[in-house]
């Protein structure tokens, strides 16, 4: 039951305070993880070996802090709920999407572009109204994977320790795990780790997606689309999603300067700024459906 209040407690502050507006662990932690990077890969010039190290010096030393932690009297069940506080991005997701929606709605598109991009790591600035409605739609359904029920997931796993581990190497990920001439090899390690953790909640993700909106629609796309989508976990998560909203995502999209042909996901019309607030509600509801299951099942296991 203790692990059930501290969920509930977690998911409550993350809703009602959002991210720490100062000093956010995750700030602190990319700073140690650049100085980190910049001294095992000096140049990219840096070998695997390099970045197992790098991870390994990242994040177990704080996982291992939090472990110490909560086994203290009196105050280690409020490790569990900061440390879950802090790992969750449910409100911050919104305060994202939202804005983007809006500008849509109100026909501001340079502001709509402006904002999308602030989430996705294409380029914008030459997206038109579906362009922008498909990058946001796209990025609540999967960082409401990344951010929101991976983080879920590890914590009701494995407590704060298992949420730190996640967190942490979910934030190395975004920073290392790059295809490019500088993080190829160094960042190897930090993109497979992350697809290891993400494995499972990326599975439950889009079993959540496909329960809560047009379920055959979703399971079909995720059957056929998943598996021509370059991330193993993304596919999933996004096939799903954008069949459960019967939408169309996918297509041509720039990264880092680069053009990238993407696999056509979902079906039905393209994406308006409704759906990304459609995508919002599909996350919400999934958070809500796995915190009433987890009280259910505590209290049936009592």
């Amino acid at each position: 039951m203790s692990l059930v209040i501290a969920t509930l407690a977690g998911v409550a502050l993350d809703s009602a305070l959002g991210e720490p507006r100062r000093w956010h662990p995750l700030v602190a932690f990319g700073n140690l993880a650049q100085r980190i990077e910049r001294r095992l890969n000096s140049g990219g010039h840096g070998w695997r070996s390099h970045g197992v190290t790098g991870w390994c010096m990242a994040v177990l030393p704080l996982t291992l802090l939090t472990v110490l932690l909560v086994n203290l009297p009196y105050v280690g069940w409020l490790v569990d709920v900061l440390a879950l506080y802090a790992a969750l991005g449910l409100r911050s997701l919104g305060e994202h999407a939202q804005p983007v929606a809006q500008a849509l709605r109100l026909g501001d598109l340079p502001e709509a572009r402006r904002r999308v991009s602030y989430m996705v790591s294409r380029r914008t600035e030459e997206l038109d109204d579906t362009g922008v409605a498909r990058a946001g739609t796209e990025s609540v359904l999967e960082n409401g994977s990344d951010a929101v029920f991976a983080a879920l997931f590890w914590f009701l796993v494995a407590g704060a320790p298992g949420v730190v581990l996640y967190r942490l190497s979910n934030t190395l990920d975004a920073m290392w795990g790059y295809r490019n001439e500088r993080f190829e090899r160094f960042g190897w390690a930090a993109a497979r780790i992350d697809d290891v953790l993400n494995y499972l909640p990326a599975r439950l993700v889009a079993l959540t997606y496909a329960l809560l909106g047009k379920t055959a629609t979703a399971l079909r796309c995720w059957r056929r689309q998943a598996p021509q989508w370059d991330s193993p976990n993304a596919g999933p998560v996004m096939a799903a999603g954008a069949g459960a909203l019967g939408v169309a995502l996918g297509g041509a999209a720039v990264y880092h300067g680069e053009l990238h042909q993407r696999p056509t996901l979902g079906e039905g019309p393209q994406p308006r700024a409704r759906d990304i607030e459609r995508a919002m509600n599909l996350v919400w509801g999934g958070v809500l459906l796995w915190l009433a299951l987890l009280v259910i099942g505590s209290v049936y296991l009592a």
